[in-house]
């Protein structure tokens, strides 16, 4: 449960610096060519990856994979 709690906590926080109105007249190239707030995008974009993955392997209900487990499993039994 508080593996939950972070996850959402993190979720709203992305949420709202998803809003990334401070780089809206920001002209500063990152590595000579790329603009801030691409960059800026980017790296929010493997922020939010990581946090997905972080989800589904401290966050994801138990129940869940443990129905759609036993259902497949009965269905191979039927099937052999």
């Amino acid at each position: 449960m508080p593996g939950k709690i972070i996850i959402i906590i993190l979720a709203v926080t992305l949420g709202i610096l998803h809003q990334d109105s401070w780089n809206w007249d920001n002209d500063t190239l990152v590595f000579g060519f790329m603009p801030m707030g691409l960059f800026y995008h980017a790296c929010f974009s493997l922020a939010a990856a990581i946090l997905w993955a972080f989800a589904i392997k401290y966050a994801w209900p138990a129940k869940l994979v443990d129905w759609a487990e036993q259902d497949q499993s009965s269905e191979e039994t039927k099937d052999a």
